[in-house]
């Protein structure tokens, strides 16, 4: 069920006094690599305290329902033993947005980060101090790092597709995290040019937090609230909505070729833009195939389907 009374949440969501948790989150732990029963066993311990660590943690000041909290889920699959208690792995994160009226969950959040080491040796405390983010041991502290990281994204997307601009803060605190991360030799992801072709979470938050992409923030707002929310009372509408906040990412494609933002924001959402379109008039099946298939070309076979 959507956020209880939409526009009275609207009209009070930077103001809510201090409640229940915002994300009703899983991580799963995935070990199968791991070459000793003594370390795997030390992973499912880990797998319990970051589920305990994610869901008790106050990530703002707001009230949430329990209804209301954010559904992710966090895959750590470990790829291989470094060292003793060191361990490489690639996390996937995923998290979706109700729509209005509906039991239908839109994807938000649907990505898969390749740069993950970490320490960790059984039963160390899972901690996570926003004023002290390298810890100790940066290797330690680096895990908890990344999923703070990725929770501040999830719950300032998840705003913004409210609300205008007003996942702001959580965005700023990712940036904080970047600007402070871990640092040692191993360590990935947090520099801009870390990484897998660097996707990484230095070139995703800037697309949050840079004003080069400011019109993420209105492409966000446009397809989830004036987009999907719209269905159940007008289709044509929501369309309408999409299709706007597919020109606004379009504009950022043509000022920043090639910027991360694009990839990572369309990630899950192809089988939903294929049913928004499909019942649509012609003319509009022809507007947003032409800019799905320039915008999102791994999904671009997809998109052809709309002619």
């Amino acid at each position: 069920m959507m956020r209880t009374v939409i526009c009275f949440v609207l009209a009070v969501f930077l103001c809510r006094p201090s409640g229940a948790q915002e994300l009703q989150a899983r991580i799963s732990v995935m070990a199968g690599k791991v070459s000793t029963q003594e370390n795997r066993k030390a992973l499912q311990t880990l797998q319990t305290g970051l589920n305990n660590f994610l869901n008790s943690r106050k990530w703002s000041n707001d009230i949430y329902q329990s209804q209301e909290k954010i559904k992710c889920n966090f895959l750590l699959t470990i790829e291989e033993e470094l060292s003793k208690n060191v361990y490489r792995a690639t996390l996937t994160v995923q998290a979706a947005r109700p729509v209005y009226n509906t039991s239908y969950e839109s994807p938000i959040v649907n990505f898969q980060d390749v740069d993950v080491v970490f320490r960790y040796v059984e039963f160390q405390p899972i901690e996570f101090n926003e004023n002290r983010i390298q810890g100790n041991d940066p290797l330690a502290a680096n895990l908890m790092a990344i999923l703070a990281y990725y929770s501040n994204i999830i719950l300032g997307l998840d705003y913004d597709s409210f609300s205008p601009r007003a996942g702001d803060a959580f965005f700023q605190k990712a940036q904080f995290i970047v600007n402070n991360a871990p640092e040692s030799g191993e360590i990935k992801g947090w520099k801009p040019f870390d990484g897998a072709g660097n996707r990484n979470r230095f070139r995703l938050v800037e697309g949050l937090t840079d004003s080069r992409f400011t019109l993420v923030h209105d492409a966000l707002y446009s397809y989830y609230r004036s987009g999907l929310d719209q269905f159940y009372q007008n289709e044509a509408e929501g369309r309408n909505g999409i299709l706007n906040a597919l020109s606004y990412l379009n504009t950022i494609e043509g000022e920043n070729p090639g910027a991360m933002i694009l990839p990572f924001f369309f990630q899950g959402k192809s089988t939903e833009l294929v049913k928004v379109f499909s019942k649509a008039d012609s003319d509009t099946r022809t507007r947003a195939r032409d800019l799905l298939v320039k915008l999102d070309l791994t999904n671009a076979s997809a998109y052809k389907e709309l002619k």
